[in-house]
C-alpha cells in the first residue's frame, strides 16, 4: 500500500487526515531490459512494462495476444520456448483427436485393453493408477482454461512456475493475457498485476528480478493524489490511524509532556487529528514532541525532506495553541539506533508502528533481524504505549506457491472493496490501483531475499514477537471501537469490524485485511 502521505492541508490548518502508506520501492524501476531470462517469446529487444501511469490512446488492456502485446521480457535465450510450444513433440499441445479407425468406441477400448494385457501383463493397472493423478490434474487445468476460470488459471500458472514447468507456464501465460484487463472485473484487474509478477519471476532471478520491470514513476503530486483517492474510498487506513490515535490519547490523558516516535512518518497526517484532540483536553493540552523517522522514498513522494512535515505540524499546533517540537530522523528503520530518538527524562513516550514493521527484514532475511531488534530497542525505552497497525496477511516466510495463493486471496478482497466505491469508469482508478497496490503485488510474487520488502505477518505472529520482546497487551478502548464502527456506517455494509484476542480487525466480507493492537 504505498508511503504515509497526504496532500497540502487546505489553508495549512484545515483539519483533515490522510493516509500513511508503506513506502513504494523505487528500485523497481529500471531502464534496461531483464537479464537471465529462462525463455523468450519473440526476438525483440524492447523491454516490457504494464505498470505504467498512462496507456496509449486511452486503451487500458494490459495484455493482448498480438505480436506487440506480450508482457514477457522479449530477449533471446538459449532455449526458444515458442518453438517448443508449437513442436509436434509438445505433450501439452491440443488434445488428441478422436480415432477414425472405428466408430465402435467400446469395441476399440476392448481391443486396446486386450493389447495392454498382452504387452504389459496384469500389472498394467498399477501403471494406470500411477498415471491417472497427473492426468486428472492436467484435465483440471484444461477445464479451467476452457471455462475461463481466471482465478484457477492463475493458481495453475503459479504452480507451473513453482515446479519449473516452463512449457506449461508459458502456455498458461498466453491464455492469461487474453483473460486479464486493468479495466475489467476486480479479478481481471488484479490478475493483470499478478501475471506481471509471474512473468517477472520467470524472467530473472536473484538480484536481477527488479530488472524484469521497467516502470514510469508518477510525479510526486500525482502520487499524492492517487493515495488520497485510495484513502477516501477505502476505510482501511482511517481505521488504522483512528485505532492507534485512540490508544495513544487514552494512555496520555493525564500527561503533561508527550513524546511520540513515529516510524516512517510520511506527511505526518496521522497526527493532525491527535493534536486537535489534545488541544481540546480538559485542563489544557500537553507539550507534544514528535520524532519523525522517514526514508528517501517517502521524501520523493512528499516532494521534499522532513522539514515540510515539521512546518506543517508546527503551524497547526500553533493555531490550536499546543506547545510543539519536531525531531527529524531521515533514515530507514533498519538504521535507527537509540541516539537518533532523543528520548528525554520526564516525557511520557508513545511509539507508533503503522504499516511499517513488515518492511523490516527478520531472521529469515538478515542475521541482524531488524524486525525484532527494533522491538527490543523500543521496549528498552519503557514506553507508555506502542501501537501496531498491519495488513493481516501471511507472506513473510511462506514459500512461493502458498505465498501466491495468499496474495491472490488477500488482494481479491481489496480490489472488490475498491470496485464497490470507485466506479470502473473513474479516470484515475487504474492509476490508483497501479501505483498504490500493484507494485506491492509484483514485489511479493517476483522477488526473494532482501529485494522482497513486502513481508506481511499475521497478528498471531506479531503478538509472539511483541511478547518475546517483553511487551504486554494494552487494553483496547471501547469508545474508540464505537467511533470506528460509526465510521464504517459511511461505507459498504460488507465491511466488518471484529475484536478478538486483544486486537481489532477490519475485514471485507469473510476476509480480515487490517489488524490493529496496542502494547505496553
Amino acid at each position: 500500500m504505498a508511503s504515509r502521505l497526504f496532500p497540502q492541508v487546505k489553508e495549512e490548518v484545515e483539519p483533515c487526515s490522510f493516509p500513511q502508506f508503506p513506502a513504494i520501492d523505487r528500485s523497481f524501476c529500471y531502464s534496461d531490459s531483464s537479464h537471465g531470462s529462462h525463455f523468450s517469446v519473440k526476438n525483440s529487444h524492447e523491454p516490457y512494462c504494464t505498470l505504467e501511469s498512462s496507456f496509449a490512446h486511452g486503451s487500458y488492456t494490459v495484455y493482448n495476444s498480438s505480436s506487440n502485446g506480450s508482457p514477457m521480457s522479449q530477449q533471446e535465450s538459449q532455449s526458444n520456448m515458442s518453438d517448443l510450444h508449437h513442436s509436434p513433440d509438445n505433450t501439452y499441445s491440443s488434445p488428441i483427436s478422436s480415432s477414425c479407425i472405428t466408430d465402435d468406441v467400446s469395441d476399440l477400448k476392448g481391443k486396446l485393453r486386450e493389447l495392454e494385457t498382452v504387452m504389459l501383463g496384469p500389472d498394467c493397472d498399477i501403471i494406470n493408477s500411477t498415471i491417472s493423478p497427473e492426468m486428472d490434474s492436467w484435465r483440471l487445468v484444461t477445464d479451467a482454461v476452457s471455462r475461463q476460470d481466471l482465478k484457477q488459471v492463475l493458481v495453475s500458472c503459479a504452480k507451473a512456475v513453482s515446479d519449473n514447468d516452463l512449457l506449461t507456464a508459458q502456455w498458461l501465460m498466453d491464455e492469461l493475457r487474453r483473460m486479464v484487463s486493468v479495466s475489467g472485473e476486480p479479478i481481471q484487474r488484479l490478475g493483470a498485476y499478478m501475471l506481471e509478477g509471474l512473468v517477472a519471476r520467470l524472467a530473472s532471478s536473484g538480484s536481477s528480478i527488479y530488472k524484469a520491470l521497467r516502470c514510469k514513476e508518477p510525479a510526486s503530486a500525482e502520487l499524492l493524489s492517487y493515495m488520497h483517492i485510495l484513502y477516501e474510498v477505502c476505510p482501511y487506513f482511517k481505521f488504522g490511524y483512528m485505532s492507534a490515535n485512540g490508544a495513544i490519547a487514552e494512555a496520555m490523558k493525564d500527561e503533561d509532556r508527550v513524546h511520540i516516535i513515529d516510524f516512517q512518518i510520511g506527511q505526518g497526517s496521522q497526527w493532525i487529528t491527535l493534536i486537535q484532540a489534545f488541544a481540546a483536553r480538559p485542563g489544557g493540552p500537553p507539550h507534544i514532541r514528535i520524532t519523525g523517522i522517514d526514508d528517501s522514498t517517502s521524501a520523493y513522494a512528499r516532494g521534499g525532506g522532513l522539514n515540510i512535515v515539521a512546518k506543517r505540524l508546527s503551524k497547526l499546533a500553533a493555531l490550536f495553541k499546543v506547545p510543539f517540537e519536531f525531531n527529524a530522523a531521515a533514515m530507514s528503520g533498519c538504521e535507527v539506533q537509540q541516539e537518533h530518538l532523543q528520548v528525554r527524562p520526564g516525557e511520557a513516550l508513545a511509539v507508533n508502528f503503522a504499516f511499517m514493521l513488515h518492511h523490516m527484514p527478520d531472521e529469515s532475511v538478515s542475521t541482524e533481524n531488524h524486525r525484532d531488534r527494533l522491538l527490543r530497542l523500543v521496549k528498552s525505552l519503557s514506553p507508555r504505549v506502542v501501537t501496531l497497525v498491519e495488513q493481516e496477511s501471511n507472506t513473510n516466510t511462506a514459500p512461493f506457491f502458498p505465498r501466491f495463493r495468499e496474495t491472490l486471496n488477500y488482494y481479491t478482497a481489496m480490489f472488490e472493496s475498491i470496485d464497490v466505491t470507485l466506479p470502473r469508469e473513474h479516470k484515475e482508478r487504474i492509476n490508483v490501483e497501479q501505483h498504490c497496490l500493484a507494485r506491492d503485488v509484483v514485489n511479493i510474487i517476483a522477488c526473494e531475499g532482501p529485494e522482497r520488502v513486502e513481508r506481511h505477518e499475521l497478528m498471531g505472529k506479531w503478538r509472539s514477537r511483541f511478547r518475546m520482546a517483553g511487551f504486554t497487551p494494552y487494553p483496547l478502548s471501547s469508545l474508540v471501537n464505537a467511533t470506528i464502527k460509526t465510521l464504517l456506517e459511511n461505507y459498504c455494509d460488507r465491511y466488518r469490524l471484529e475484536e478478538r484476542d486483544g486486537g481489532l480487525y477490519l475485514g471485507w466480507m469473510n476476509r480480515d485485511l487490517v489488524a490493529s493492537c496496542a502494547w505496553k
